[in-house]
């Protein structure tokens, strides 16, 4: 059951809490520290800066500025998540670039970063059997994390220490500020006709967003008001057998998921595809995927035109509403979607619900 407690606002608050993270460490040494910040009701971040001059220290300042030198650090392990999908792929960060306040990572570790969301960052330093595991993660307006990258033996250690005190705030002490989000207001009155007609209009799977944006919908919403050309609903239980048909035949894929400040891309096969419990799991050598099954609420293929044709997604919501991740069939501008990956979606288009 979560132990809802507040958010530390003194010295005395955050070692009161600091005291009930190790007690709950040593009772349950399997949990992770977001499971233990989701008992407690408090974000990660606050949760992590209670260890701040020992395992950690706080980092601050121009993200666009921070997200540049990651490609310093050489081969690491790159961390994406939310509640009920993780994305791990272990690489370089080859190229990155910035532009009106998103960041773009091409290559190996493939993410699009959006730094309005980026709020606080640490270093930390953790002792684990297999060893010191050295790592830069940055958290959300509401203590959530981003982005973890960990270093790997073929790091560039150097580079580490170069970025962590560059970026070190000023600010060192154990209580993390988390402001949190404002709500996103949402139209009531759609004018559906017209919601019709600019879906099949799009040009570019990029104008999706710029459409919603406009009607003022949420994604799903979007979804269960579309012409049923271009999103139906379908049975949840087609992403293990998609996954790994998608497997079997090597068929070049896409799985897109994240969260509010980061959105990590993997770009090619998938070849070992593991059930332990709840979750469905990808365990490649360079490329992990673990995603929660029991936690989809409802799937969805979703059709957009564009100028290269036809693209096609399956798209996974949770309980409250939220996108979880995206899969499509490898492609690029200019070029049409593979007809493999279609064909693929096409197989549990008649279980349609």
């Amino acid at each position: 059951m979560e132990q809802t407690i507040s958010q530390p606002q003194t010295l005395a608050e955050a070692a009161q809490l600091k005291s009930q993270w190790e007690k709950i460490k040593a009772e349950n040494p399997q949990w992770r520290i977001r499971d233990i910040s989701k008992y407690l009701g408090v974000g990660e971040a606050a949760l992590l800066a209670t260890d701040i001059g020992q395992t950690c220290q706080r980092l601050e300042g121009q993200w666009e500025d921070f997200a540049k030198q990651l490609p310093r650090l050489g081969y690491v392990m790159a961390l994406t998540r939310n509640e009920s999908c993780v994305l791990e792929h272990k690489g370089k960060f080859e190229k990155i670039s910035t532009f009106h306040g998103i960041g773009q990572s091409i290559g190996a570790i493939e993410t699009r970063m959006f730094f309005h969301a980026w709020h606080v960052g640490f270093a930390v330093v953790q002792e684990t059997p297999r060893g010191v595991v050295r790592s830069l993660q940055i958290f959300d307006k509401a203590g959530e994390a981003i982005l973890k990258v960990f270093l790997q033996e073929e790091s560039n250690l150097e580079a580490y220490f170069e970025i962590v005190e560059q970026f070190t705030s000023p600010d060192q002490t154990p209580i993390q500020p988390l402001p949190g989000f404002e709500a996103t207001t949402y139209a009531t009155d759609i004018d559906v006709e017209a919601f019709h007609k600019d879906w099949a209009e799009l040009q570019d799977t990029h104008d999706f967003f710029k459409m919603l944006k406009n009607f003022q919908l949420h994604r799903l919403h979007a979804l269960q008001l579309a012409d049923k050309t271009f999103a139906y609903e379908v049975s949840t239980h087609h992403i293990r057998p998609l996954l790994e048909q998608a497997a079997d035949i090597q068929l070049p894929i896409m799985i897109f998921a994240g969260n509010k400040g980061n959105i990590q891309i993997h770009i090619g096969r998938v070849k070992t595809i593991k059930v332990i419990d709840q979750w469905l799991n990808v365990l490649d050598p360079a490329f992990n995927m673990h995603l929660r099954q029991d936690q989809i609420h409802t799937a969805w293929v979703v059709r957009k035109p564009t100028a290269d044709g036809i693209v096609t997604s399956i798209e996974l919501f949770d309980q409250t509403g939220e996108l979880i991740a995206q899969f499509f069939g490898e492609r690029k501008p200019g070029k049409p979607e593979l007809a493999a990956w279609r064909d693929l979606v096409r197989q549990i288009s008649p279980n349609a619900i």
